[in-house]
């Protein structure tokens, strides 16, 4: 018996990879993350599968449900929103199924800042303005953040911040990395990418609270924030210029 740990991707029920759809297809169980995953995968799943929606389950409650299908003999598909990589909650689970020796694999899914990125029509990564993207969230009720893990830290860099779980401290954000950015900074905040209800509201540091605050967005929503959501005078790559050699592109030397 194993436990099949599947990202579901940003919402949209045709963004599943191929693995993930195939597994939910054989798996007689599916726990699945009903209050943020698209109950549209479900049809994915065998007609006669076991659902068992985790919203209202305690983690003593979901360890439960994967016992009780061990000694069944029978998979287990564990729907997650999103990626497992990042904020997925897989680790403390696969903590309790190592205790019981129960063996899991971890699929992969579309994660949501680029399914985001996708929806802005952007690539946040541009030729000399910002290489990295930083994925992060600010404090709150659930969990705090670790030592030296900032919005300040991270802002300093001057690249792409993708900050999650946090449209409810939207002023706290634009207070901390208005300094760092500037006003006129480019912000983009995208809601449930890729769902029916999708919302992108575009501004700057400057002005992304007050236009917030005139049509609240409460939660599910990514904050993008750097000079490469609307960069437009930029270099481009290396990657196709004719008059770059790479290994692979098979030319000599002009």
């Amino acid at each position: 018996m194993t436990v099949h740990f599947i990202g579901a991707g940003p919402g949209a029920a045709d963004l599943i990879t191929l693995r993930g759809r195939d597994l939910l297809a054989s798996c007689p169980v599916c726990l699945f993350a009903g209050s943020i995953v698209s109950t549209e995968l479900l049809r994915h799943c065998r007609a006669d599968a076991r659902l068992i929606d985790t919203a209202p389950l305690s983690l003593d409650e979901i360890e439960a449900e994967y016992v009780a299908a061990e000694r069944r003999g029978e998979d287990v598909a564990r729907l997650h929103s999103g990626d497992l990589s990042v904020w997925s909650a897989v680790a403390e689970q696969v903590r309790r199924l190592r205790k019981h020796g129960i063996g899991y694999t971890l699929t992969p899914g579309v994660p949501a800042f680029a399914a985001a990125a996708a929806s802005l029509g952007r690539e946040l990564t541009i030729p000399e303005v910002a290489q990295s993207l930083v994925l992060t969230r600010v404090p709150g009720r659930a969990s705090k953040m670790p030592d030296g893990e900032t919005l300040a830290a991270f802002g300093a860099t001057g690249t792409t911040l993708a900050i999650h779980l946090s449209i409810h401290a939207i002023g706290e954000i634009v207070a901390e990395l208005d300094p760092l950015y500037g006003s006129d900074c480019p912000v983009a905040v995208v809601f449930r990418a890729s769902w029916p209800e999708e919302r992108v509201v575009i501004g700057s540091l400057g002005d992304i609270a007050s236009k917030l605050a005139e049509d609240p967005i409460e939660r599910t929503a990514i904050i993008f924030v750097g000079p490469a959501l609307d960069a437009g005078d930029f270099r481009d790559s290396s990657l196709y210029d004719a008059a770059y050699q790479r290994r692979f592109r098979g030319r000599g030397a002009s």
